[in-house]
């Protein structure tokens, strides 16, 4: 039952990244997942349950990415920089997870109940801050808590600035920078 239901998400998320919002629909995601039409109601019964279907879907896939992160107690600039880089290289391979996310981001301005999950207010943004303090901390920044919150919404940035093929950008480049401005001087 758990596997239908991720596939019927995985197929809404497909939906929303490549079509919009306004796509994610019973029963296109019935014909996406290759599925008997009806069988994406049976776990969504309306719009707004189809929707935190696959809300829920991109914190799930968030929280799989975040339990690969391993951070040593002592890091360097350099080091520091190759784990977030590698963090966001992993969520830029989930292209359609990130691509309906910042779609529904925007999308879902007016409805909190959907739209927060997909902010600092889910419980798997609050690791993801927690595991930046823990990156920030071995690095020896000092106040890592606060320095976390924004390297998290930078590294943000740098995905929507991949995902939506913004511009060409170095990540790995900006995110050295940002973190070697924060460390404090040996």
């Amino acid at each position: 039952m758990a596997q239908r239901r991720d596939a019927l998400a995985d197929a809404g998320l497909r939906l929303v990244a490549r079509d919009g919002l306004r796509a994610l629909t019973h029963r296109a995601v019935d014909a996406e997942a290759g599925v008997p039409s009806g069988s994406t109601s049976y776990y969504a019964r309306g719009r707004r349950d189809l929707t935190a279907l696959v809300v829920a879907r991109i914190s799930e896939r968030l929280a799989d990415d975040l339990d690969g992160v391993a951070i040593p107690p002592v890091l360097d600039v350099v080091g520091a920089a190759h784990i977030a880089d590698a963090f966001l290289t992993e969520l830029a391979t989930r292209q359609d997870a990130q691509a309906a996310r910042l779609a529904m981001l925007t999308e879902l301005r007016p409805d909190d109940d959907l739209r927060v999950p997909l902010t600092s207010a889910d419980p798997v943004r609050a690791a993801l801050v927690a595991t930046a303090v823990r990156l920030l901390t071995a690095l020896g920044v000092d106040e890592a808590d606060g320095a976390a919150v924004d390297l998290v919404g930078l590294v943000d940035a740098l995905l929507l600035y991949r995902i939506a093929e913004v511009a060409p950008l170095d990540a790995h480049r900006v995110l050295a920078a940002y973190l070697s401005g924060l460390r404090r001087p040996a």
